[in-house]
Formats: structure tokens, C-alpha cells, sequence
């Protein structure tokens, strides 16, 4: 066991570059320069490594956001985060699990760089104003006018989850047997009236360009899914949250579902295979 912050700290800066990314190869590289800073620096001067380590990670994240921010805008179809493969303790923290959901960071995405390291830092990791305005580079009264706006604009757009992780199973299996076995009326049945599918290629492999929107649009586009009969589509827990991994002959997609009321009321496609290679391996996050 090592005594190095830096260490002890590694899963809380991963989880802090990716929320502010929605990138984990991103995220790996921001957390990475940290540990060159970190180890460049007199660590006995630092009264507070916690601190000092999230300050360091947010502000090399923000910088490598605003060059992000500018590559997206010439992205091919729709952008959705890069998912990652969580195991059961995330999805049992219902908080940390919505905080990390490929819906949330969607949301997150529409924030401006310093709106979201404020949302993030302060609704996700509960840091104290005084602390972001340091990393902000903001006096705190600024800071709290920027997480109140913040608040508002995700407030608005995130769609409402079930928490109840055992119904969020039960309403998975519907899905997948219903997949499984082609069953249009159980697929119907399991899907939320405005349910809305949004596919993400990146202009690599086909996908929608653009969101699909209501049950009979979705049902139409996942039964073309269920009648492949060589389809091989396993259940997965994306971000703390259900979903499905589909594989058709190597071709890969990652399906992250939000349920609410036993219904899925959001389906995210992501089967951009830059996206998708390090679903082999379980991710640490952590608050």
C-alpha cells in the first residue's frame, strides 16, 4: 500500500477529467500531465494534496476542453461521450451514477467550459466556492452566479432517472429478452411514448445523424436490430447506469438506457469504434 497522494487520489482525478471531457482517452492524458506536475513540485510545501491535485486536474481538463469544444463543432452526426464499462459499486451510488451517466454528460456538453467545471466540481464533488474560484481564476460571488445558472441549464434539460437499481433491472431484462427473441409488442411495451434514440458513428460507421424521436420510430429502427439473427447482445452497466452490448459480427455498439417508470425514455447509441476501445476493462470512478 502506497502512502502517495496521488495514488490514493487517481480514481477521483479520472472521475473529475472525465466529467469535464466525456472523454476517458482524454481524461487518462489530462490525469497523466498531473502526475508530471505533481511530481515536479516540493509535495511537502502542499498542506492540502487532495486539494491541490483536483485543482491541478481541472485546470489542465479545462484547457484541453477548449480545444475539444472547437473539434466537435466539425463532428459527423451526433456527439454523445465515450462510455465506460462500471462495475456494481457505481450503480449502487445513485448519485455518483446520474452524476456520471452518458445523459448527464450530453447535458454537460452544452455548458461552457467554465459553467461546467463549476456545475461539476460543485454539484458532482461538492467543493467549496472559495476553492473553484481559485481554479477558475473567478472571485467566489462570481463563482456562485456561474453554478446557479449552471444549476438552472441542467436542471432543465436532464431527463429524470429511476434510481431504484432493481427495477432498473427488471425493465433491462424486458429489453433484452424482447431483443433477443424479436418480440415487437414486449420492445413496445418496455419503450416510453417520447422515447428518444440518439445514435453516435462520428461519420466512421452508419448511424442516425440525427436523434430518433416517440415509441413507434424507435421500435421500427430496433426491430431492423432484433430480426439480425446474428446479433449476439449481452447486458452491460455503462456510466453507473443499464444498458446493452451489441456485437454483429464484430461490429460493436454500446447502448446506454435512462428508465424511468418502467419505461426507457432515453436510448444512447454509441458506435463510434474510437469510442469504444476500452470497454474490456471496468473503470475506476470516484467521489
Amino acid at each position: 500500500m502506497t502512502d502517495d497522494p496521488f495514488v490514493a487520489h487517481r480514481g477521483l482525478l479520472f472521475t473529475v477529467a472525465y466529467e469535464m471531457l466525456g472523454s476517458a482517452a482524454d481524461a487518462e492524458d489530462v490525469v497523466q500531465e498531473t502526475w508530471l506536475r505533481w511530481a515536479n513540485v516540493d509535495q511537502a510545501e502542499i498542506h492540502d494534496p487532495r486539494a491541490y491535485l483536483v485543482r491541478t486536474v481541472t485546470r489542465q481538463a479545462l484547457n484541453r476542453l477548449r480545444t475539444l469544444t472547437r473539434r466537435r463543432e466539425d463532428y459527423v452526426g451526433q456527439w454523445l461521450p465515450e462510455p465506460l464499462l462500471t462495475s456494481p459499486d457505481v450503480a449502487e451510488d445513485a448519485e455518483l451514477a446520474e452524476n456520471v451517466s452518458i445523459a448527464m454528460l450530453t447535458v454537460l456538453e452544452t455548458l461552457g467550459p467554465a459553467e461546467r467545471a463549476v456545475f461539476v466540481l460543485h454539484e458532482v464533488f461538492e467543493t467549496p466556492y472559495e476553492e473553484i474560484a481559485a481554479i477558475v481564476d473567478k472571485t467566489p460571488a462570481a463563482v456562485r452566479q456561474i453554478a446557479h445558472r449552471a444549476r438552472q441549464h441542467v436542471a432543465a434539460r436532464r431527463p429524470r432517472m429511476q434510481v431504484d437499481r432493481a427495477q432498473q433491472v427488471a425493465t433491462l431484462e424486458k429489453f433484452m429478452a424482447a431483443i433477443a427473441s424479436g418480440d415487437l409488442h414486449g420492445l413496445m411495451e418496455v419503450l416510453a411514448p417520447d422515447v428518444i434514440l440518439i445514435a453516435d458513428g462520428g461519420g466512421l460507421v452508419p448511424a442516425a445523424r440525427q436523434p430518433l424521436a416517440g415509441a413507434e420510430k424507435v421500435l421500427a429502427f430496433l426491430a431492423r436490430v432484433a430480426d439480425l439473427s446474428e446479433l449476439v447482445a449481452t447486458t452491460a452497466w455503462f456510466n453507473g447506469m443499464p444498458g446493452a452490448h451489441f456485437d454483429l459480427g464484430g461490429d460493436i455498439t454500446a447502448v446506454s438506457l435512462v428508465i424511468e417508470d418502467d419505461r426507457i425514455t432515453r436510448i444512447y447509441a454509441i458506435r463510434n469504434p474510437d469510442k469504444l476501445r476500452g470497454l474490456e476493462q471496468v473503470a475506476e470512478l470516484r467521489r
